[in-house]
């Protein structure tokens, strides 16, 4: 694979310099249905552990398939599982969602784990993604740091009163904001409304607030239409719905075609 189609090498530093890049949510344990998405014009694709169908054998050839056609994968890991969230990265993926980072402690427990030394303690071992990046040993060493995404997961009301201290830590390379969490906490339990207006308010603050400090803003949408709109406020990076979802809209909109166009009463002679 040419270098410049290398996610591994150039994913981080894409998103970045721009424009907002678009991933496909993908929570379904059959590698084809990946396949079909990354054919499409996603950016990237975020593999979801913590929620979703997948097993280890499912996000090992999840991460195949997007290298393969030359598109990132992110991985959103279980809360604190950081020891699989290595793993992952010495797949090959290019780099990690944390659920429920709520303080910078969160956060530096997270890059101890992710980040070599200096930044952290992450232990020695990358099987496959030393072999996608083409680099020798040390330099792999020296410049995957900087290369595999760091992202915290904002999520409660404790995660956006500390955001400031998140970002601040060397070795968060960004965030993404889990908005259906955060209408929870925000409302006290009234909600669940990725759009309600409190969350809005917290999407335009976070925006702002890591763009400030030069890190990489990120957030689920529930759909194409609420991803574009929030490319517009700042975000570099917007998942769009979920394979699942995508799924049964398209199912249901063929559906309705067929169902309107379909006799009222059964044929003639039955």
């Amino acid at each position: 694979m040419p270098e410049n189609a290398n996610p591994l090498l150039t994913f981080a530093r894409r998103l970045h310099a721009g424009p907002t890049a678009f991933a496909a949510w993908c929570t379904m344990r059959d590698t084809s249905a990946i396949e079909a998405l990354m054919q499409e014009d996603y950016d990237c694709a975020i593999l979801d552990w913590q929620h979703g169908l997948h097993d280890f054998t499912s996000i090992q050839n999840a991460i195949l398939t997007t290298q393969g056609a030359g598109k990132a994968s992110l991985v959103r890991i279980g809360v604190n599982q950081f020891n699989e969230a290595a793993r992952f990265l010495d797949w090959g993926a290019t780099g990690i969602v944390a659920p429920m980072i709520n303080s910078a402690q969160d956060a530096r427990q997270l890059v101890n784990y992710l980040k070599f030394p200096p930044l952290g303690g992450r232990s020695w071992g990358p099987a496959r993604a030393l072999g996608f990046t083409g680099f020798t040993p040390g330099e792999y060493l020296k410049s995957i740091n900087e290369l595999a995404l760091n992202i915290a997961m904002i999520e409660t009301r404790e995660a956006l009163g500390a955001l400031d201290e998140i970002l601040a830590i060397d070795g968060i390379d960004g965030v993404l904001v889990g908005p259906g969490d955060l209408s929870i906490t925000l409302t006290g339990g009234a909600t669940i409304n990725p759009l309600h207006p409190e969350v809005d308010k917290a999407l335009t603050h976070i925006a702002q607030r890591t763009r400030a400090a030069g890190k990489i803003a990120s957030a689920f949408t529930p759909d194409g239409a609420r991803a574009g709109e929030l490319s517009t406020r700042g975000f570099h990076l917007l998942s769009i719905a979920t394979d699942h979802t995508l799924l049964r809209i398209g199912g249901r909109s063929e559906l309705a075609k067929a169902r309107a166009l379909a006799p009222k009463a059964g044929p003639s002679g039955y």
